[in-house]
């Protein structure tokens, strides 16, 4: 059972590859960074707000700021639960992300994390206003408050 911060979690399992483990013989920080990537691109697709959409619509969402506190490490074929939330929407402009990473055998969270997305123009990358497409399918799922 798993121990996660708020309510409301989109879930996605990961089964740590063996080219994810660095010199020191764990999972290495950027593929922790990847596997919040992965699951931000799952919700999104869940959420009805996949690459297609992105493209006609043309705008997409691209990080602006991640914040990572790691907790604890993981190694090579643990099972890992990889969850996220949107907390926050400011219905103009961009989205903030929360992440929680724990490992399946015992529980501990491994990794939380936080980004912002800012929506931006996919021809020129430059921040435009979310279309009303993004402000229905972005809509915060639990409150850090």
């Amino acid at each position: 059972m798993s121990n996660w911060d708020l309510p409301n979690v989109h879930v996605l399992d990961v089964t740590v590859p063996a080219e994810a483990i660095d010199v020191m013989g764990h999972v290495n920080n950027t593929e922790y960074l990847r596997f919040m990537e992965q699951i931000a691109w799952h919700h999104t697709t869940v959420l009805g707000l996949g690459w297609d959409l992105y493209q006609k619509l043309n705008r997409g969402m691209v990080a602006r700021h991640t914040e990572v506190e790691y907790l604890a490490p993981a190694f090579e074929g643990e099972k890992l639960q990889v969850g996220t939330w949107i907390i926050e929407n400011d219905q103009r402009i961009s989205i903030t992300r929360r992440y929680q990473i724990i490992r399946e055998s015992d529980g501990v969270t491994l990794l939380r994390g936080k980004t912002r997305w800012v929506c931006v123009a996919l021809d020129s990358g430059k921040p435009r206003r979310m279309p009303p497409e993004f402000l229905q399918g972005y809509k915060v799922t639990a409150s850090e408050k």
